[in-house]
This record gives structure tokens, C-alpha cells and sequence, in this order.
């Protein structure tokens, strides 16, 4: 499927990972259509197209069938990125479920009577729990450690089910971890790398929960994006599930590492601080199917990446002192 002139709808595309979506499909000459209440995502990751008669945002809830059906009228395809967070549904599981998984039936339920054309369901690694074995293929077991990622199955869960019981071309991708420039470092929302950052740069530790040796499978924003954008011109990969990762492992001790090295942090200390609740352990994909069915492979080493998101952080407008006011640290409770 070409993409040129197609009529995207993405929903939480003022977030981090959908504002780089949005960013390459208006670089492809899509039309692009926004739909975020602006909980996590930011008008200002949107800015520099709101001159663009080929992009609009609307200010919308996806728990709400009424803006949902507005914002897919005419749509030629919708890429589902909405939802709240792992920390959010530490303490917020019905909130995080009701949009997580209530508001992807929603979105599926508009989008199949709508006509879409293919339905794009952002999933996450979360989905899998702690890794029993590793490299984890998409048929590693789901036990999925806390309600977000319980919810994110539920997604998949309709989504497959649209594709089995009415014939609706439905993609599943299952991101492991990703990093880059506009990532969360803003209270529950706030993700390791970009706290980590934030913190060092301003001289602060870093903190680990638990003892670090924790792993997890980064990849670049951008390499994710050009992942998903290569599923929907994929047309073997309708009905499927598939995981989208750099094929490595890194443990948190490693990274903060990394980061005080590359930040020259006056700090150049970490913190050891008690354990995330439901925090996984291990996370390593297996992204074999995917390559198999494209020629996307993470251009953006980890190394690489990690001097980008730095090289944004200090350079944002309004000071990277100003954004330590945002992290919260222990950011669950």
C-alpha cells in the first residue's frame, strides 16, 4: 500500500512516539488528522505544521464514540497510539483500562463502520510480563505484570477480533522499548531515560529502582516509526502480531552509566532507590517475523540515539533547569 495522499488519522499524536509519526507521515505527503485530549501528549510537539492544509488537530477523548466517529470520518487509515501509562495504571487501574482498553473498542468500532481501510493497534512489550526465555518471539506467554499492560492485551485481544469476526484489516505491533528527543520525563509519565537525563544534566543523581540489573531492548523513535509506517504498506502483515525492537539487551545500570558519561554530569552518581511495583525484569525481542516481512532494521544505534535525546534535552527553550521541577523521582505513588 502507498501511502502518498492517504487520509491518516492518528490518535495521540501530540505524544511523543505519535508527534514523530505525524512528523514522517506529513515528510510521506499523507493527510494527517490528530485526535489527543492532551493528558500526555503536547500541542507544541505539533506546532511546526498547524500552517499545513494537510494536517489537523482535533482536541478529542477516545472513550468518547461521538469525537472518535468525527475524527475518522473520511479516514483512509487509522494508527492507534492512545493511551495512559505503566506508572499511571499503578494507581489509576480503572482510568487506565477504561481508556487502554475501552478506548481501543471504541476506535475499532468507529473505524470498521467508517470504512477504514487498515487499523494500525500500538501495542507494547509490556504485554509479555518478565521474559521466560529470550530472544521472546510474538509467541512468547502474555502475563502481563500490571493493568497497562493487561490493558494493552485487551487491545489486541478486539483487535483480533475484528480481524477473525468481521474481516477488518487490523495490524498489531508490539514496540519494545523507545527512546528519543519529546520523550516523558514529566510525572507518571516519566520513563528512565529521559529522567535520567533531566536529572543529570542538572547535576542531580540518577536514580535505579531495584538493584539496575534489569534489561530491557531500546530502540530510537524514529527507527519505531519508520517501523510502523512500513506495516501498513505491508499488506502480508494484516492479521497479524509483530514485535518491533533492536534484537539487544541493556540493563538499567548501564544506561545510567551512559548517560552520566555522555551528559559529563556534575553529579556523576546514582541513586538506589526501593523497586517500581510490577516492574519487569527482562525484555528482549525477538523481531525475526518483522525483518522477515520488510527491510526495516534500526538504522539509529543506542549510542547514537542517546547523544540525540541529550543534544534535545539541552536544547530545549525553556531551559533544562526548568524541567527538573517535573520530575517527580518516585513518580507511582
Amino acid at each position: 500500500m502507498n501511502l502518498k495522499n492517504k487520509k491518516i488519522l492518528v490518535t495521540g499524536g501530540a505524544g511523543f512516539m505519535g508527534s514523530h509519526l505525524v512528523d514522517a507521515l506529513i515528510k510521506n505527503d499523507c493527510c494527517v488528522r490528530v485526535i489527543d485530549n492532551l493528558t500526555y501528549g503536547k500541542y507544541e510537539n505539533l506546532i511546526q505544521h498547524e500552517e499545513n492544509n494537510n494536517f489537523k488537530f482535533i482536541l478529542g477523548d477516545i472513550t468518547k464514540s461521538h469525537q472518535v466517529a468525527e475524527a475518522i470520518e473520511g479516514i483512509d487509515i487509522v494508527f492507534h497510539l492512545a493511551c495512559l501509562g505503566v506508572r499511571h495504571s499503578l494507581k489509576h487501574p480503572y482510568e487506565n483500562h477504561k481508556v487502554n482498553a475501552g478506548g481501543t473498542l471504541i476506535v475499532l468500532q468507529e473505524a470498521y463502520k467508517k470504512g477504514v481501510e487498515k487499523f494500525i493497534y500500538c501495542s507494547s512489550s509490556e504485554v509479555y510480563g518478565t521474559a521466560e526465555y529470550v530472544p521472546m518471539p510474538e509467541s512468547h506467554p502474555t502475563f502481563p505484570c500490571t493493568v497497562y499492560g493487561s490493558s494493552k492485551l485487551a487491545g489486541e485481544a478486539y483487535s483480533r477480533a475484528y480481524y477473525k469476526t468481521y474481516g477488518f484489516k487490523t495490524i498489531i505491533v508490539r514496540p519494545f522499548n523507545t527512546f528519543g528527543p519529546r520523550s516523558h520525563y514529566e510525572g507518571d509519565a516519566g520513563e528512565m531515560i529521559p529522567k535520567s537525563i533531566v536529572r543529570a544534566l542538572n547535576g542531580e543523581p540518577i536514580l535505579i529502582f531495584g538493584d539496575g540489573t534489569q534489561t530491557r531492548d531500546f530502540t530510537y523513535v524514529t527507527d519505531i516509526v519508520n517501523a510502523l509506517i512500513e506495516s501498513v504498506e505491508c499488506d502480508e502483515m494484516t492479521g497479524l502480531t509483530l514485535n518491533i525492537g533492536s534484537n539487544f539487551e541493556i540493563s538499567i545500570k548501564q544506561i545510567a552509566k551512559k548517560i552520566l558519561d555522555l551528559t559529563e554530569s556534575s553529579s556523576s552518581s546514582t541513586n538506589y532507590v526501593k523497586s517500581r511495583p510490577g516492574d519487569v525484569f527482562r525484555l528482549y525481542a525477538d523481531v525475526n517475523a518483522f525483518y522477515n516481512l520488510t527491510n526495516w532494521k534500526p538504522k539509529v544505534s543506542f549510542d547514537k540515539g542517546l547523544q540525540k535525546t541529550i543534544q534535545w534535552f539541552k536544547s530545549v527553550p525553556q531551559g533544562i533547569k526548568s524541567l527538573l521541577e517535573k520530575e517527580k523521582g518516585i513518580n507511582w505513588e
